[in-house]
């Protein structure tokens, strides 16, 4: 089991704004988290980072509390929103740094980054400007691209089709599909885009209002139907 959470909440202004009794992750799975603004999906992923506390319950990674423990961090990646960038480096100098974190040769940095020349588009490399001085679209393929550098085991990305143009999103489609089959990863992805959920993921998962409304283990062709269905009531 790669990770397991146990009553799990959240509470801002006396508010219950997230609430998950239980929840099995496992290994290798696509897993797409959907639900309208509010549902609590952004403040679960960051739960999982460990970037805010729960008020009540644990979060497991491969059996180990990721509150009292780093070596979660080795084998997990994610890209959240801007502020995981370090902006006033260039996307090389960025590049490098997170390389060297996690010790990967530089020799061996530009095979990696190959991967990604088509998602890159020919707008990320050798443009010799700060990230903050790049689109917002272009800092999310930055950010994107910074969390698969490593090939982690354990990828968490929140609404990773924001931003991008058509053929980038096609594109993010396409690695997040091969990150999957050619390392085993295991996805976490939120996301309003319901057709790339329906598409890619082999699991969805609904939130509404913090808790857990609908948690699909096997998708079909008609889910992308089942999915709109559910949310036209809204």
């Amino acid at each position: 089991m790669e990770i397991e959470i146990k009553n799990l909440t959240k509470i801002y202004n006396k508010q219950r704004v997230l609430e998950i009794d239980n929840l099995l992750i496992d290994k290798g799975n696509i897993i797409g988290l959907v639900g309208n603004n509010g549902a609590g999906k952004t403040t679960f992923l960051r739960l999982m980072m460990d970037l805010i506390k729960s008020d009540t319950g644990i979060i497991l990674s491969r059996g180990k509390n990721i509150s009292k423990t780093e070596s979660w961090k080795w084998y997990t990646s994610a890209y959240i929103d801007s502020g995981f960038l370090i902006d006033f480096l260039t996307p090389e100098e960025y590049f490098q740094f997170i390389a060297s974190n996690y010790n990967i040769h530089s020799t061996e940095l530009d095979p990696i980054l190959c991967n990604f020349l088509l998602f890159m588009n020919g707008e990320i490399l050798g443009k010799h400007k700060y990230i903050r001085d790049y689109s917002i679209g272009n800092q999310q393929k930055i950010g994107i691209i910074g969390a698969m550098l490593q090939r982690p085991d354990i990828l968490f990305l929140d609404e990773p089709f924001n931003y991008l143009d058509p053929s980038s999103q096609i594109e993010m489609k396409r690695l997040l599909q091969k990150y999957n089959a050619d390392f085993g990863t295991t996805v976490l992805l939120s996301s309003h885009n319901i057709q790339y959920v329906a598409d890619i993921c082999n699991r969805i998962i609904i939130l509404e209002r913090g808790h857990i409304v609908r948690d699909e283990h096997e998708t079909t062709p008609a889910i992308k139907d089942e999915l709109e269905r559910y949310f036209i009531k809204f």
